[in-house]
């Protein structure tokens, strides 16, 4: 049985306007493919089309003016990030994403904004959603920056995209490596992935209710389904609080 590590996959981040991936809009991207070297490597800056708020700015270093003098229309950066997606996902090639929830929910609602044919994720591998299933009573912070450290790899440039993917790639596989029972096929992977991130929110949401007994978390992975305009209504309660950034 191959694993997933083992062959061509490719990493995907974006840094955008906001922490809530219904509103953010996309600033800049990068998808980067591998198979022991970098076979591709795909960046784009965009102007978002509305005012990058100076708390994101202050995060990936783009502001309004710089966007706006620099980026590629929006509309043709979401078209040129779902295509290379789309080709990637046709030839079967596993695309990692950092709590993808908020990468492919920010496409997802971008290509409603845009018209353009975002492709369905899968599959998918998401390092967040790992480490928490590998190792789901470690304390301290999940973010991309504390997994470098706890798994003792490089991280440079950190909230830049391409940074981002890089360290993405590399804590994936050394996930991989360290727990035999992520080393499988990438479909079986996002399969699994599905009712793991089920159950963890299903298990934050109940963490919070002992002091929220509203409060109700997103299970949907990897993408979260809604309107253009706001989360999908839950049967049982509230709308869904969104993931956000998680870097």
């Amino acid at each position: 049985m191959t694993s997933w590590h083992e062959g061509p996959r490719a990493g995907f981040d974006l840094e955008t306007t906001g922490r809530d991936p219904l509103t953010a809009r996309i600033v800049t991207a990068t998808i980067v493919l591998v198979d022991g070297d970098v076979l591709e490597h795909h960046e784009w800056l965009a102007d978002p089309g509305v005012d990058i708020p100076d708390g994101a700015a202050a995060i990936h270093g783009i502001t309004t003016s710089h966007a706006q003098a620099h980026g590629l229309p929006a509309t043709d950066v979401v078209h040129g990030i779902s295509a290379v997606l789309a080709r990637l996902f046709a030839a079967g090639v596993p695309v990692l994403a950092f709590n993808a929830r908020y990468d492919f929910t920010v496409l997802a609602q971008e290509g409603r904004r845009h018209g353009a044919r975002v492709p369905a994720p899968f599959p998918v591998i998401d390092p967040y959603i790992m480490d928490k299933q590998a190792d789901r009573y470690r304390r301290g912070k999940r973010t991309l920056t504390a997994m470098c450290e706890h798994y003792a790899i490089p991280f440079e440039n950190a909230h830049t995209s391409a940074a981002d993917v890089l360290a993405t790639l590399r804590v994936g596989t050394v996930l991989a490596e360290r727990f035999a029972f992520l080393r499988r096929p990438a479909t079986d992977l996002h399969a699994s992935l599905v009712v793991w991130a089920d159950r963890q929110a299903a298990n934050f949401e109940e963490y919070l209710r002992r002091t929220e007994p509203d409060a109700v978390i997103e299970r949907a992975w990897p993408v979260v389904g809604c309107s253009p305009d706001r989360p999908a209504d839950r049967a049982d309660g509230p709308p869904a609080q969104p993931v956000g950034q998680y870097t």
